[in-house]
């Protein structure tokens, strides 16, 4: 086989195989797998999740006070004979040449139940980030249902659009044909090539609204790059409640955001006491050992002692009393803002309630509205063809048959999307 024949095959080779890549349909994607990929690896999740974790380690730097503060020290001192400090302070003391190492223990023995108020203020802090984290997985997986939904609609007008070319094509070449027998006019054929030509703008719209809603998908489950995918439909599912204050009651108590106000409001409230205890005294006692290899004659060879020390706040400017009052009006913003959120979660949760059921009667309406003008076309279709009416009729019937198409893709999409954003609102989407 000669080289040119090789060269030949292999090129024939790789255009097939460029073929066959180009025909390999793009994998199934399920509303399930979407989610999953964005909990997985959005930004988002991960961020809020680095949060969580830190507001974690401050409950372990409050419980930090409990346990005794260890530390050595290594002190080398040389002085002269009778070398006292005599100034910068009110004591004078004796500053002896040494060269000693040594162990000292503090252990805080109570402070009036501040340190205790502090642990608990930062585990419920930690407890309402834990909660963010839900919020934040829970807005993650919205977005991605409306992504989805919203990229599902798109497909669906696309294949509208394609459908209403082909079927506008199939009348032009119809009444083109006729127009040259001279059974139809120019002017039927003009209007035959004009609701081509917007059949094809509309089509040429859908592509580009496709394209569009995929970057947001994959936007959504935070991928780096735009993929298409062969989306898997989901059921549709009719509204679950017909009284609006069931929600409202299941949206109170299980949204996470709400929780995270309730737990800030408390932690808030805790942060007051331990503001107030610091106007308390605190008691703690301290030992030390050590060794002091060189040293001047009059001291000895080993130290040790222990001892208490009682701090008693007297006057400070007015510093505690100004914190204190600092973290009650604190406390009560953070009240009024958990007050203020569940007001604005009633009302959503109302406004997201009202407009899943006025979606779900849209779906049944245009899935009607389909099906009459289906009707409609083919009653025009038949007088056209039997010359009992002009092709504005035909065409006006089109328009109506493709619109309704199209508004029946965006209601039963749409109904889906926002019957994802009541469950957002009723904390079930987490």
């Amino acid at each position: 086989m000669t080289a040119r024949r090789l060269t030949t095959l292999a090129v024939a080779a790789l255009a097939a195989a460029a073929t066959a890549q180009a025909q390999t349909p793009p994998p199934n994607l399920t509303l399930r797998d979407a989610e999953q990929r964005a909990l997985a690896g959005h930004p988002g999740v991960i961020a809020a999740q680095a949060a969580a974790q830190a507001a974690e380690q401050t409950v372990s730097e409050a419980k930090s006070a409990y346990w005794p503060t260890l530390f050595g020290s290594v002190t080398g001192v040389g002085a002269p004979d009778n070398t006292r400090i005599t100034a910068g302070a009110l004591n004078n003391p004796s500053i002896f040449s040494r060269f000693a190492l040594g162990i000292t223990a503090a252990q805080l023995v109570t402070d009036f139940g501040r340190t205790g108020d502090l642990v608990q203020t930062q585990q419920l802090r930690a407890s309402a980030q834990v909660q963010d984290v839900t919020t934040v997985r829970a807005t993650v997986l919205l977005d991605v249902d409306r992504a989805y939904f919203d990229a599902l609609r798109a497909q669906a007008v696309l294949r509208v659009a394609q459908q209403t070319v082909d079927a506008r094509q199939i009348v032009v070449d119809q009444v083109s044909a006729l127009a040259q027998s001279g059974l139809k006019s120019g002017l039927d054929l003009s209007f035959a090539r004009v609701n081509l030509s917007q059949a094809q703008l509309l089509r040429v719209q859908a592509q580009g609204d496709v394209q569009g809603a995929f970057a947001t998908l994959n936007t959504a489950m935070g991928a780096p790059q735009s993929f298409t995918y062969q989306l898997v439909e989901e059921a549709l599912v009719p509204p679950s409640s017909d009284d609006a204050s069931t929600v409202i009651a299941e949206a109170l108590r299980d949204r996470p955001d709400v929780a995270s106000e309730r737990l800030i409001a408390q932690a808030a409230s805790k942060f007051v006491l331990a503001e107030r205890a610091l106007s308390f005294p605190t008691l703690a006692a301290v030992g030390t050992t050590g060794v002091t290899p060189y040293r001047d004659q009059v001291l000895n060879e080993h130290y040790s002692a222990a001892g208490f020390n009682v701090t008693v706040p007297i006057f400070n400017g007015g510093l505690y009393s100004a914190r204190r009052s600092e973290a009650m009006y604190r406390a009560q913003m953070a009240d009024e803002a958990r007050q203020d959120l569940e007001n604005r979660v009633a009302r959503d949760v109302t406004t997201a309630w009202v407009q899943v059921r006025t979606g779900y009667q849209r779906v049944d309406l245009t899935n009607q509205l389909v099906v009459q003008a289906r009707d409609a076309l083919d009653l025009a279709q038949q007088r056209y063809d039997m010359g009992l009416s002009s092709i504005v009729e035909l065409t006006q019937a089109q328009l109506n048959e493709t619109e309704a198409e199209i508004a029946q893709a965006s209601a039963r999409y749409e109904y889906q999307a926002k019957s994802a954003a009541l469950k957002f609102e009723t904390g079930q989407l987490r």
